[in-house]
């Protein structure tokens, strides 16, 4: 209990149980009456500053305790689960018994000895029984089936599939046979073998090892490839009068071997058409036959547009394969300009284009060479006048 006792000028505040004046905070003032005494309390302040201090170190520590019990409480995990035993089960079964455990999954695929096994669960980490927080990954190793152990049946197909198929396979092959690393058990022996044939041109003919042949190590697979029939002929289009595009689609339809030459109208000739060919529209030749055509450049062009000629050296191939032209205008639209099966060689495909302009060229899908269209030194594009 405590009471005050009113002074000359102030009052005093008592403790009564234990008759302590604690300090004077309060003048009386007959005009005023009761005021703090402001000059007191700093004094008094100033000489416990140290139990304030103390008071005021004692709440932050106990406010940090009680953050750091919050956060514990917080941070301290799910609830602990038993790894399930997924060994030996198909891959949904095993990621339907992880989901029951509130585990994740992290899939390596593999190779293994048994046909049976492809999809089935070979390994798994960390192993069954181990007690782990829910929301924890667990490492699964599925089998890809058997690795390649006897050689597939070639023949018949032809060369470009093949060549994909093994490329495919040979992406996979980093893999463990017996606990010993293997990388391409099967490769392709290049170059290849050709010679002429009543089959279509890239079918194999003939392939070592035999199919059925049982892999027991790295194996070079050899393989004969048809040319073509040796005296194929055929009916050479004819070619003078046509436009560039016309001129063009008739070759991709045709896939003739061809040379284009660029040379000025002359008498009786129309600019922007071909003026010439050898051999001669509806010629019976053979498949090999180059067939040299000349054009005529437009007599006047679009402003910013170039008329020129593409020309490339490529690899000269046993037989024809596809070939594309392509051109990226400025815009960033693809326009085809030739597609066509070329045996290779100096391709030579003239072009009307914008300047910046981009040209493409690709054989079997694949980009080999690109250059951009650009107003000839001369200062003005061919066939401008």
């Amino acid at each position: 209990m405590k009471k005050f006792i009113r002074g000359a000028d102030n009052i005093q505040f008592i403790n009564t149980a234990s008759g302590l004046v604690t300090r004077d905070f309060f003048r009386f003032n007959d005009n005023m009456g009761l005021k703090l005494d402001i000059e007191a309390v700093e004094t008094y302040v100033t000489n416990h500053l140290r139990l304030f201090l103390s008071m005021a170190a004692g709440l932050v520590i106990f406010v940090g305790l009680v953050a750091v019990a919050v956060f514990f409480i917080y941070v301290r995990g799910a609830e602990q689960t038993m790894v399930p035993d997924v060994q030996g089960h198909d891959l949904t079964s095993a990621l339907l018994e992880l989901q029951v455990k509130e585990l994740y999954p992290r899939i390596n695929l593999r190779f293994s000895q048994s046909s049976a096994d492809k999809g089935l669960v070979l390994e798994q980490n960390p192993p069954p029984g181990t007690i782990v927080k829910a929301g924890r990954r667990i490492q699964l190793t599925v089998s890809q089936g058997v690795m390649v152990n006897t050689i597939e049946n070639y023949i018949g197909r032809n060369i470009d599939e093949v060549r994909m198929d093994l490329q495919t396979f040979l992406s996979a092959q980093t893999v463990s046979l017996g606990g010993v690393p293997v990388h391409q058990l099967l490769t392709l022996k290049e170059p290849l073998m050709y010679e002429f044939s009543s089959e279509p041109a890239g079918t194999v003919l003939q392939q070592k090892p035999e199919p059925g042949t049982t892999v027991s190590g790295p194996v070079a697979l050899e393989l004969v490839v048809s040319r073509g029939s040796e005296n194929t002929m055929m009916k050479i289009p004819n070619l003078v009068g046509l436009g560039l595009e016309e001129a063009l689609d008739q070759i991709g339809r045709t896939s003739i071997d061809f040379e284009f030459t660029l040379r000025s109208a002359q008498s009786g000739q129309r600019p922007g058409t071909v003026t010439a060919q050898t051999p001669a529209g509806d010629t019976l030749t053979a498949t090999s036959t180059r067939v040299a055509v000349t054009m005529a450049p437009p007599e006047t062009l679009p402003e910013n547009m170039v008329f020129g000629l593409f020309d490339y050296s490529m690899a000269k191939n046993p037989y024809p394969l596809l070939v594309r032209l392509e051109s990226i205008l400025p815009g960033g639209e693809r326009q085809r300009l030739l597609t066509v099966q070329y045996s290779g060689g100096r391709l030579t495909v003239p072009y009307l284009q914008p300047v910046g302009a981009v040209l493409v060229l690709s054989l079997l899908n694949r980009e080999i060479h690109r250059e951009t269209v650009t107003i000839p030194v001369e200062g003005l594009p061919l066939g401008r006048i």
